[in-house]
């Protein structure tokens, strides 16, 4: 039997891994639960952890995964998470080719990538509407959002997004990087998920979105 807060982290981690394949961040996890302090967080997942609910992901910085969920709640459960999925076949049917468009920097942003390098092929289910493109991951600083250095982000194509989502940013019209969004009045943050890094403020129009992370591939 899970207590009330216990469930709610359950059902907040289970539903952002089905709409982006990562799990949240234990900021945002705080923030959710309306906690005070990361410690909250800290033995709620163990707690989940120790009755079998979720499990943690080796080799990925505070990385979750939902393994299971109360009976009450299982017309729910997210499938497999879209950042550690099984690979499809290139000829299955359930998967699609995009195009690998070069690399972005999860960390100091690096020239803007408008080439095509190759192609790769992803599970419809992490397909979006409209069109979408790949970039490898080159940096730590999305870390502890479960993104790695080398890692594929599969990209939905936009030029918004909401508050909070991880996007593909183009900076003053020449630097991509991939963080998170804020706006704050005129001002956008770009929040890195690792604290080596800061969080860099730049107007609006300095700022251009190219599209936001629906899910990510990962080779071992």
């Amino acid at each position: 039997m899970l207590t009330k807060k216990q469930s709610e982290l359950l059902m907040f981690i289970n539903e952002r891994l089905k709409e982006s394949g990562v799990s949240p961040s234990f900021d945002e996890m705080k923030e959710a639960l309306n906690l005070k302090s990361k410690s909250g967080i800290h033995r709620l997942i163990t707690a989940l952890e120790e009755r079998g609910f979720i499990r943690r992901l080796p080799h990925r910085a505070r990385a979750l995964d939902v393994v299971k969920l109360p009976d009450n709640m299982k017309s729910s459960l997210s499938a497999p998470s879209r950042a550690t999925a099984p690979p499809f076949a290139a000829n299955d049917d359930r998967s699609v080719s995009i195009s690998v468009m070069g690399r972005i920097a999860a960390g100091t942003p690096i020239e803007a990538l408008q080439e095509e390098v190759n192609q790769i092929s992803i599970p419809m289910e992490m397909m979006r509407s409209g069109e979408h493109y790949a970039l490898e991951v080159h940096g730590d600083s999305m870390i502890e959002a479960g993104i790695l250095d080398g890692d594929t982000a599969v990209i939905q194509t936009t030029p918004s997004a909401e508050n909070g989502e991880i996007v593909v940013a183009l900076v003053e019209g020449h630097e991509a990087t991939l963080k998170r969004l804020r706006r704050k009045g005129d001002m956008i943050a770009l929040e890195s998920a690792n604290s080596a890094y800061e969080t860099r403020l730049f107007r609006s129009d300095q700022v251009r979105v190219q599209g936001r992370l629906v899910g990510l591939i990962r080779k071992y």
